[in-house]
């Protein structure tokens, strides 16, 4: 995981993007993803041929308040003016480097990181929204937001979330622990709050459109269990939209 070219300097950077105009964090043949913009930026200031990698591989339409990355460069440069530089570049594009510092050669954005915390977003009212378009899961039927954190305790611990990952999930388990799972109203606006050290392919998403059914009175937490001891995708709810959804925070030990 140390850098491969001599004299090369690991580097950290926070991101932050709006995943709307992405088909995801990763570069793909199929359209433009967040990684290929970076990438593009580095090239554009360095000259390198860099790989940039991410904690969490983010899906088409997903934001990120919170993304962090890694960079291996040879170019000599200080924090402020890689920052700096690189936004320069990305002028135009919906990223943001707001952070860059120096890390040690052994650390990985993906593979050291401790814990990833994830925002799902739903506006809950009658009108549809304005500002927040493409930001905001909109859902116009009143959710009860107490029943649907009561469904989310059914979810949080170690358990096989077969229900809760897309069929074309890559990991090599659905076995995951959920650290903490809530749900709580502010205003219009209801929020759903995860942790956890990893997370499957659409797991927040899905989870998402479970809850909503609870919101809605059609589910009661006793079918969210029945739904994760199934371990079928069919037994869940539906797949929330990806513009709901943001990657928060990634954790790493301090040391």
């Amino acid at each position: 995981m140390t850098p491969e070219r001599p004299g090369a300097t690991r580097w950290k950077l926070l991101l932050e993007y709006h995943g709307g105009g992405f088909v995801g964090w990763q570069r793909q043949d199929s359209g433009r993803g967040v990684q290929q913009a970076v990438e593009e930026a580095v090239h554009a200031l360095t000259g390198e041929p860099a790989t940039v990698q991410a904690a969490g591989r983010t899906d088409s339409g997903v934001h990120a308040l919170a993304q962090v990355a890694h960079v291996d460069l040879v170019k000599p440069l200080d924090r402020d003016t890689l920052r700096d530089a690189l936004n320069h570049f990305l002028r135009g594009e919906p990223v943001a480097v707001v952070a860059a510092e120096v890390a040690p050669a052994d650390f990985h954005a993906r593979f050291s990181a401790l814990e990833r915390g994830y925002l799902y977003r739903i506006l809950n009212r009658r009108p549809p929204p304005a500002l927040e378009a493409g930001r905001v899961w909109w859902v116009p039927t009143p959710l009860d937001a107490a029943a649907m954190h009561a469904g989310a305790q059914r979810l949080v611990g170690h358990h096989d979330f077969t229900s809760f990952r897309a069929s074309e999930c890559q990991a090599a388990s659905p076995l995951k622990t959920l650290d903490a799972l809530a749900v709580a109203r502010d205003g219009a606006e209801i929020r759903i709050t995860a942790r956890a050290r990893s997370f499957l392919h659409h797991q927040m998403r899905n989870i998402a459109g479970t809850l909503r059914l609870v919101g809605e009175g059609k589910w009661t937490p006793d079918d969210v269990s029945r739904a994760l001891a199934a371990r079928r995708r069919s037994a869940a709810g539906p797949t929330a939209p990806a513009e709901g959804l943001y990657l928060t925070h990634v954790r790493y030990d301090p040391g």
